[in-house]
């Protein structure tokens, strides 16, 4: 335990940093205790929400056949170690109208701008939070994605220095963080002789607990560094005249993602939110994978038309974003609560869209991906694959089982009033 000398806190401060520490046994905290959802214990405590503006190929994602023993689509490949901590759902969606300006409808429901999942959510658990949400973009360009109760879209943050800055300094600090960072120095660097005494006064799996956050730490600091590097730099001119359209938009998108889902794992592993959403953008660029660039940019690759060439290149883009997601979940099942238990256990992933297949503008049958929270997993659940049940299973189905496994009351979701209970909780 504590001696009565170290303050009771979590966060760690010397020469202007702060540095907030991950949930540990030897120190009480208050807002763990806090639990305003009216359940006494929740199966799952924490809720991310990522969506994907152009959607998945759905062929590549969603497996022929139903149950526990579906064949790995090569979407799926990159999750196969996780196989038994996730569900994969098809035949679902909101029921909305077709097209990108009803993509926002993935968090909603059937109406854009109706209060939405993660906003449910941060209302009746964000209080106990430094941060009662997050909102993350992979990106320069976002689409809304998170509304409150009036409506009101709520902004992303698209960098991931200032993401960093706003979970690891104070306002007056943050430009200093990002000072540090850029001159390779460490945050950890100016809390040392803190962090030492705290080792010292804290159980045994604590300070392991302690060192791997440090290292953590450490590793994305590394990370940000690099994609800091040259942000600012001035671009080159050339005596080239642009066609109407632009080819080419961010291409630092995936490593930005990779950064962004660093930090959120970071930031549900020292609880200053338990519900962040991320939005990853579609745009005209043309992504460098494995040394080869690819054909057409990434909005382009998704109105492939069925050109095969093309699903092969869109493909490989998701594959990407499928391959940052099990990192994700990797360390979500390698940080642990103040229990010791992984986080992954008591949080929800939820990773889908709200387009069904960019190619034709659809927003049915969207590719949705569920893991972790104490949920049922290891299954291919097809629901109402012809879009013909009566009454029809809504997405909305979906999410007021993951609102339940929350600890919240909930028998309906927009125009959603099933559950899923019976597949999943």
């Amino acid at each position: 335990m504590l001696s009565p000398a170290l303050p009771r806190r979590h966060s760690l401060k010397a020469a202007g940093v702060t540095l907030a520490l991950p949930m540990l046994e030897s120190v009480p905290n208050p807002a763990a205790a806090a639990d305003v959802a009216g359940d006494a214990d929740p199966k799952a405590k924490r809720l991310v929400c990522v969506g994907a503006y152009l959607g998945l190929h759905q062929p590549s994602f969603f497996p022929e056949q139903e149950g526990r023993d579906y064949e790995v689509t090569p979407l799926l490949e990159p999750l196969a170690r996780h196989r038994d901590d996730f569900s994969v759902l098809s035949g679902l969606d909101h029921r909305a109208k077709n097209g990108h300006g009803n993509w926002a409808n993935f968090l909603c429901g059937q109406n854009v701008g109706e209060i939405s999942l993660d906003q449910l959510v941060a209302n009746r658990i964000g209080e106990a939070t430094r941060f009662a949400s997050l909102q993350l973009s992979a990106g320069k360009y976002s689409r809304n994605m998170s509304y409150t109760a009036d409506g009101v879209a709520l902004p992303m943050i698209q960098r991931p220095s200032v993401v960093y800055g706003k979970l690891f300094a104070t306002p007056e600090d943050r430009k200093r963080s990002e000072y540090l960072l850029r001159s390779g120095q460490s945050s950890l660097d100016k809390v040392t002789e803190e962090a030492r005494r705290l080792q010292r006064e804290v159980s045994g799996r604590d300070r392991q607990k302690l060192d791997e956050y440090f290292g953590s730490v450490r590793a994305v600091e590394n990370r940000m560094r690099k994609h800091l590097e040259g942000i600012e730099d001035p671009i080159p001119r050339v005596d080239y005249e642009l066609p109407d359209y632009d080819p080419v938009a961010p291409t630092l998108m995936l490593e930005c993602e990779s950064i962004m889902y660093d930090l959120m794992a970071l930031a549900l592993e020292t609880d200053q939110t338990r519900i962040v959403t991320m939005f990853l953008a579609g745009l005209g660029q043309v992504f460098t994978i494995d040394g080869e660039t690819l054909q057409a940019g990434y909005h382009a690759l998704s109105h492939h038309g069925n050109d095969p060439e093309k699903i092969r290149d869109l493909v490989r883009v998701e594959r990407e974003h499928m391959t940052r997601l099990a990192t994700f979940l990797d360390q979500l099942k390698a940080k642990t609560d103040a229990d010791g238990r992984p986080l992954l256990d008591s949080t929800i992933v939820l990773w889908g869209t709200g387009m069904g297949d960019a190619s034709r503008h659809s927003n049915r049958n969207v590719p949705t991906f569920v893991a972790g929270g104490g949920l049922r997993h290891g299954r291919h659940v097809a629901i109402d694959p012809d879009g013909k049940a009566t009454p029809p299973r809504l997405l909305g189905d979906l999410y007021v089982t993951l609102l339940r496994q929350m600890g919240i009351e909930a028998d309906r979701f927009s125009n959603a009033t099933h559950d899923m209970d019976e597949v999943l909780a």
